[in-house]
């Protein structure tokens, strides 16, 4: 990853609108009082990230979302490092599977976009955060599994096709500024 102001700058609005939507635009279900499931867009600039800048990228613009988020709109129950690990997995792996499967010089397509982000929900959403959750607060699974289904089938495709509409309307924009991107290389 290439470090320099203007991608610094880039990573913290990403950073900063991450917050705002996990936090204070998104819909918490809360389970035998904690929340089990929360629904909304906050993992969208995470990923975003990981797709623009790489998979490093991808994951300090998610724990550092998560952190700054709990400090800001701390959620009942101590800080868990848990979490944060897996809002970084959550900008780590779709960007890793990007990177992993398609060629060389060529764009992702809708498709590759698709199961990228749906390998990395897949990891963080279905598996890690439920046996967290499980384990940490001791919710059933077959409380937490099932919302999760339905969220995961509605998330996947549409953050696919916002970054799939977003890669490719912002391509003249990024050709013009010179920047060298992850997706672009």
């Amino acid at each position: 990853m290439r470090v320099t102001t203007r991608g610094m700058a880039y990573l913290a609005f990403l950073t900063a609108l991450g917050v705002v939507l996990t936090r204070f635009a998104s819909i918490r279900i809360v389970v035998m009082g904690v929340e089990g499931i929360r629904v909304g867009f906050g993992g969208f600039p995470i990923i975003f990230a990981g797709l623009l800048f790489g998979p490093a990228a991808g994951g300090i613009v998610g724990a550092l979302t998560d952190i700054i988020g709990y400090i800001l709109s701390p959620v009942a129950g101590p800080y868990m490092p848990h979490f944060t690990f897996t809002a970084a997995l959550t900008g780590i792996l779709p960007a890793l599977i990007v990177r992993l499967v398609r060629r060389r010089g060529e764009k992702p397509g809708f498709l590759l976009l698709t199961l990228a982000v749906l390998g990395g929900q897949l990891v963080t959403s279905l598996l890690l955060v439920p046996y967290f959750l499980h384990t940490l607060f001791g919710l059933p699974y077959q409380v937490i599994l099932v919302p999760r289904f339905f969220t995961v089938a509605i998330e996947v495709p549409l953050y696919a096709g916002i970054a799939h509409l977003l890669l490719r309307r912002l391509e003249p924009f990024f050709e013009k500024l010179q920047l060298s991107y992850q997706w672009v290389r």
